[in-house]
This record gives structure tokens, C-alpha cells and sequence, in this order.
């Protein structure tokens, strides 16, 4: 294994356990669908960032912090709800993004190639996932608190909006991590199945959110080593190496 290829692999890891752990609070949320279809927003971001020669990331960055701040800020202030807000952006941002990507680009964007994925790039993913570990455990307990019952957490004087702004904007941040190495089609992926299969198996909080972290390292990991070798879009291999761990977990959990 070479030098660059063991970092590639340490990097997806440490992006696939911020996945996981923003993930078991997603699952719990009900909100799984909003973090699939988020993932979808940085197609447009992307695009603009290739056509003016600037890092994708960037892009990807930008117009998630957008979308998340404006269907936050949608939600709080109508009826509208978050997951029908979602929907609108991700239809009109697939729509836009696949118009005006470069055609050589397209695949690539859609479906990540880790081979495409700079050193500097992967020092950001390992800064930013650290940052995401730090972020969600100071509000860990508050964010539960709000899932179990938004009027307690108002009662005890927590700022359920304030809290749920920084958690969409943490789901947001560990999307653009991953569009490189899953593309804009199946980053959400990450954030939601391994979660879903900790579900099926956990039987408290921790270990749940343990699980969740273990199994995000390990579909990345493992569909990275199976990308390599068959030489296939990394994107694939790791979502469907997620999907064959929450089949194993449904299995167990029904017997």
C-alpha cells in the first residue's frame, strides 16, 4: 500500500465517521430523506466552481451554507415543511447543476473518483470532520433533548432553532467533504445508512452512535479497497457496501 493511497484511505475513514455520527441524529430526526436530498444542492456549486477554475469544494461549500440557511430560515418562518423545502431545492439544484456542469466533469461530480482527491483536500476533510466531532458533541445533548420534544427543550431554555441552524449546517459541511469521494448522487448515502443499520442492531444511545461511526468507516474503507481493485467510481462501491451492512443488520434484527 502506497503512502498517498494510505492517507486517501485515513481521510475517507475520518469522513465516513463524521457521516455516521451526524447521521444517528438524522435517523432519529426523521429527517433522513432531507440529508439525501441535500447532498444533491452542491451540483450547481460545483458546476459554477469548475467553470470559473476554482476548487469544487468550495463551490459545493457555498451553495450547501446557502441552501441550508435558506430552508432554515423558510421553516422558521412558514408552514412549509423542512422536508417539502428540501425537495423544492434539490429538484431546481439537480436541474441547474446537470445543465451547466462541463460535460468531462459530469460523471466524476456525480459519482466521485478518489483519485481526484488532492492532499490539500484531504487535510480539509480531516480539519473539518474533527471540527464536526467537536461541534455535535458540545450540542449532543441539547439536539437529543429537541428530538424527544422540542416544547421540553424550549421549557429548559435551549434554542431549538439556533440548534437545529448549526446541525444543518454540519450536515451541509460533511456533504461537501464527501462529494469527492462519492459524488453530488450518493454523498447522502453516507450520512444516512450506516445510521440506519446501527439502528437496526443498538440497543442504547451510545452504542447506536458508536455503530453508526464503525459502520461509516467501514463502508468507506471497504468500498474504497473494492473501487481500487475492480476500478470503479469510488462513489458506488462505498454506498452499496453501506447497503449490504444494514441488510446484515435487518437480517439479525428479525431473527
Amino acid at each position: 500500500m502506497n503512502t498517498n493511497f494510505a492517507f486517501l484511505l485515513f481521510v475517507g475513514a475520518l469522513a465516513g465517521a463524521a457521516s455516521g455520527y451526524l447521521g444517528s441524529f438524522m435517523v432519529l430526526k426523521r429527517m433522513s430523506l432531507v440529508g439525501d436530498a441535500l447532498s444533491h444542492v452542491a451540483l450547481p456549486g460545483m458546476a459554477i466552481a469548475l467553470m470559473l477554475s476554482v476548487n469544487p469544494i468550495l463551490g459545493a461549500l457555498l451553495a450547501l451554507g446557502l441552501a441550508v440557511i435558506g430552508i432554515w430560515y423558510i421553516g422558521e418562518k412558514s408552514e412549509i415543511y423542512p422536508e417539502a423545502l428540501v425537495g423544492i431545492f434539490f429538484t431546481a439544484s439537480l436541474a441547474i447543476g446537470i445543465l451547466i456542469t462541463p460535460e468531462p466533469e459530469l460523471l466524476e461530480v456525480l459519482f466521485g473518483n478518489i483519485e481526484k482527491v488532492t492532499g490539500l483536500e484531504g487535510i480539509l476533510v480531516i480539519a473539518a470532520s474533527l471540527l464536526i466531532f467537536v461541534v455535535t458533541k458540545l450540542i449532543s445533548n441539547k439536539l437529543a433533548l429537541g428530538i424527544v420534544s422540542e416544547d421540553l427543550a424550549k421549557s429548559e431554555g435551549i434554542k431549538v432553532s439556533r440548534i437545529n441552524l448549526i446541525y444543518l449546517l454540519l450536515v451541509g459541511l460533511v456533504i461537501a467533504l464527501g462529494v469527492k469521494f462519492l459524488g453530488t448522487l450518493l454523498t447522502g448515502a453516507l450520512v444516512i445508512v450506516p445510521a440506519a443499520a446501527a439502528k437496526n442492531l443498538a440497543r442504547a444511545i451510545a452504542g447506536y452512535q458508536m455503530l453508526s461511526i464503525v459502520f461509516g468507516i467501514l463502508s468507506v474503507v471497504i468500498g474504497i479497497f473494492i473501487a481500487t481493485l475492480a476500478g470503479i467510481s469510488s462513489g458506488p462501491a462505498v454506498v452499496l457496501v453501506a447497503i449490504g451492512f444494514f441488510v446484515v443488520s435487518y437480517i439479525f434484527k428479525r431473527n
